[in-house]
């Protein structure tokens, strides 16, 4: 883990810790998966950010002012999160054009989340495709 990223999970609550390490690893899995050995895990924004050179930045963070939920955000100029919401509706609880929002004691919904992010990490190579080829 990139020492700015361990810094920063050091300040979350113990739930918020768990949580996000699964989200952490999913985003690692999925890059393995669909074969991108270049990525690169640092802080921007203050957040821990995953970004592939072939895609668009995963970002994710849990904030104190929203105690019960976390944040996976997506660059807001892309078709990212309208795509997801077209894929798979209220699966998930979307804020806008740039995350998605969870609770932090519910269950992942890990098959599509994954896509999601697999999406995210591809969308250069993908964003000129219907429903960025899902």
């Amino acid at each position: 883990m990139d020492a700015s990223v361990k810094r920063k999970f050091s300040t979350y609550p113990a739930a918020a810790v768990v949580v996000l390490n699964q989200v952490r690893e999913l985003i690692l899995d999925v890059a393995e998966q669909d074969g991108i050995t270049e990525l690169e895990e640092t802080l921007k924004w203050g957040e821990p950010s995953y970004i592939s050179k072939i895609g668009s930045t995963i970002r994710f963070d849990y904030k104190d002012k929203a105690p019960q939920h976390f944040y996976i955000y997506f660059n807001c100029n892309t078709k990212l999160v309208e795509t997801f919401k077209e894929l798979y509706g209220d699966i998930f609880v979307y804020q806008g054009n740039r995350a998605l929002v969870f609770e932090l004691d519910q269950a992942l919904p890990n098959k599509e989340l994954a896509h999601c992010i697999s999406l995210a990490l591809r969308y250069k190579k993908i964003k000129h495709l219907s429903l960025l080829g899902a």
